[in-house]
């Protein structure tokens, strides 16, 4: 118990620095980043920086709400991440598969046509490439948006005729009540050291299962095993039956099958083993 409450204590100082940190400096300073490189065993508690006020459709949120994040599976690689705060995000959006309601923010990814597109509905207030439109660059995002933070990590992409393609995908990174949610969008090759520390720590993690037209069922188990989110949401299911990649992991992780369309997590409910959740509609 007391080790338990010094660590609550630690990282409520650390993200309270943080916070203030950013104020000043302008930019948003990534939790998921500082505090895993500080504490990389500890487990931490919800935080809400407090310039963010909780309110939606005209009622403040209970601390209950405000500790939870709705994640629901639209279609192919499109989760639709809906904050305590109200923003809606929408990942490797296409246009073709869509959430409930216009989404405010859109992640994008141009590996293939079903992972972006270039007129997205008018509405949408941010969109958010994966890629740079110039040669050699890197894409570069760090949004806060609504009481969401949003970062990217790149990484190469093959091309259909072969050759590389360098920095053409993003891992998104979604910063929310604590939560630390991923997205590897296309990958399509084991990361390096660089790339596991620019990511950090993720507490939920979105990974492609086709077996090949991103990477392999063992490299995929092998990028999954070592990030070692609490909870890891298949997306992107192609060629063999999801049960190859199940198998990869030999009792490593535990198995779920989502009982309702929408997954309500927050830091309190996290599963204590890491648990591959399947998604209603995958």
């Amino acid at each position: 118990m007391k080790l338990r409450t010094l660590a609550f204590g630690l990282s409520a100082f650390l993200l309270s620095s943080l916070s203030v940190f950013a104020q000043d400096g302008g930019l948003p300073v990534s939790q998921c980043q500082a505090i895993a490189q500080k504490l990389p065993n500890v487990r931490f508690a919800s935080f809400a920086p407090p310039a963010v006020q909780f309110v939606q459709a005209g009622k403040a949120l209970t601390l209950s709400e405000r500790e939870e994040v709705d994640i629901t599976f639209v279609g192919h690689s499109t989760y639709f991440i809906e904050t305590p705060g109200g923003v809606g995000i929408a990942t490797d959006y296409s246009g073709v598969y869509q959430p409930s309601r216009i989404p405010d923010v859109v992640t994008m990814n141009r590996a293939h046509s079903t992972h972006y597109t270039l007129t997205p509905d008018p509405a949408i207030q941010t969109v958010l490439h994966g890629w740079s439109d110039v040669p050699g660059e890197k894409a570069k995002h760090q949004e806060m948006i609504g009481d969401v933070y949003i970062r990217n990590v790149v990484s190469d992409i093959r091309h259909w005729g072969g050759g590389i393609e360098e920095n053409g995908n993003s891992i998104f990174i979604f910063e929310v009540a604590g939560l630390c949610i991923g997205h590897l969008g296309h990958l399509h090759f084991e990361l390096n050291e660089a790339q596991y520390t620019e990511i950090g720590r993720l507490d939920i993690l979105m990974v492609p299962v086709d077996g090949g037209l991103t990477m392999g069922a063992d490299s995929m188990s092998r990028v999954v095993q070592r990030l070692r989110s609490s909870l890891i949401l298949p997306m992107h299911r192609f060629g063999p039956p999801l049960d190859t990649f199940l198998a990869m992991f030999d009792g490593k992780f535990d198995i779920a099958y989502a009982k309702e369309k929408t997954l309500r997590v927050s830091m309190r409910s996290l599963p204590k083993k890491p648990t591959i959740l399947v998604p209603q509609g995958l």
